[in-house]
């Protein structure tokens, strides 16, 4: 039996603390960057690699949202995988692809890039683009992070997560979000860009949220390990002093378990050991303090658990593929 004892389980609310400081460590920003209008028949490729030019090249991680205004098109993925888009659908691309939006018989699909044009909205771009049949409308947003390659929230999502909000009552949260982002595009008022950064935020935590309730038991990810009361709760001790000197040991009596059942529960939720994860949450975190802080090297070193900036140094660019300094 590897299940916590029911003394120990923690409130439901826990899963969302971890979750909201996982995402507080990532520092998301969003936007939206393009309004669609699409007639059929047409074809359109969104490439992985946006021109030098464009609205998102100069991110370095994009996180691509599509909301289905009305109409409807098929979504063709890189890897081959099709999805049927209709009304209120809500697409989100934690790692962006190269994908196609088609509907009707075309000619063939054109390169998106080309046929962007400036739109009414600071910020946000306008395509208005097929033949002279019924329109589908598409409205194109996004999350950026530097800290978002490597993030373990980010590694198990799949190439694309469609969330349908038009027939399901449950789903009215991310419904509403979706409707106020599509009025605050149409009506291109002063702050208009600030705001839909936040919706878009916003948004982004809804269907994190939604796609974590929706994971089968067994699930190898870091958003279906916060549904296990047991690790949520050594997740949550981890986030709070990642300078400590843990060990299993320790972590397992502080949340009122044996070492061998928590090192069990961690890798099958998350695919590796309690001190690998806390490894990588450390350099996470020293991310996020190197980018906001003007904090000596030595100082966020030392509070996130390493006893030397040479051992620092090591670790992070093993991890994140450059020095602390770049």
């Amino acid at each position: 039996m590897t299940g916590p004892p029911d003394i120990i389980a923690d409130p439901p609310e826990l899963a969302g603390d971890v979750l909201s400081e996982l995402l507080r460590v990532l520092r998301l920003t969003g936007s939206v960057f393009l309004n669609g209008h699409f007639s059929e028949p047409f074809g359109v490729i969104s490439p992985k690699q946006w021109d030098a030019d464009s609205p998102l090249s100069h991110l370095r991680h994009v996180s691509v949202f599509h909301l289905v205004a009305s109409g409807g098109c098929t979504l063709t993925a890189e890897d081959g995988s099709v999805w049927e888009l209709g009304p209120g659908d809500i697409v989100l691309m934690p790692y962006p692809v190269e994908h196609t939006f088609e509907r009707g018989a075309h000619d063939g699909c054109v390169y998106g890039p080309d046929v962007v044009r400036d739109g009414s909205t600071a910020g946000v771009s306008e395509v208005r683009h097929g033949g002279d049949g019924p329109e589908t409308r598409l409205v194109c947003g996004f999350i950026e992070s530097t800290e978002l390659i490597g993030a373990p929230l980010f590694d198990s999502l799949p190439t694309v997560l469609v969330e349908r909000t038009a027939d399901d009552p449950v789903a009215g949260m991310l419904a509403s979000i979706a409707k106020e982002v599509l009025r605050q595009v149409d009506e291109a008022r002063p702050g208009t860009e600030v705001l839909l950064g936040r919706l878009m935020e916003t948004l982004f935590v809804e269907v994190l949220r939604r796609h974590a309730a929706s994971l089968p038991r067994g699930t190898v990810s870091m958003l279906s390990a916060l549904r296990d009361p047991l690790i949520a709760r050594a997740l949550r001790l981890l986030h709070a002093d990642p300078a400590r000197h843990w060990t299993v040991e320790v972590l397992a009596r502080e949340t009122g378990t044996s070492r061998t059942v928590l090192s069990e529960r961690f890798n099958a939720a998350l695919g590796k050991p309690p001190i690998e994860y806390l490894s990588g949450w450390r350099i996470q975190v020293a991310a996020e303090r190197l980018r906001s802080t003007g904090e000596p090297l030595a100082l966020i070193a030392d509070a996130v658990g390493y006893d030397s900036e040479a051992s620092f140094s090591r670790a992070f660019k093993r991890a994140m593929g450059v020095s602390p300094g770049a």
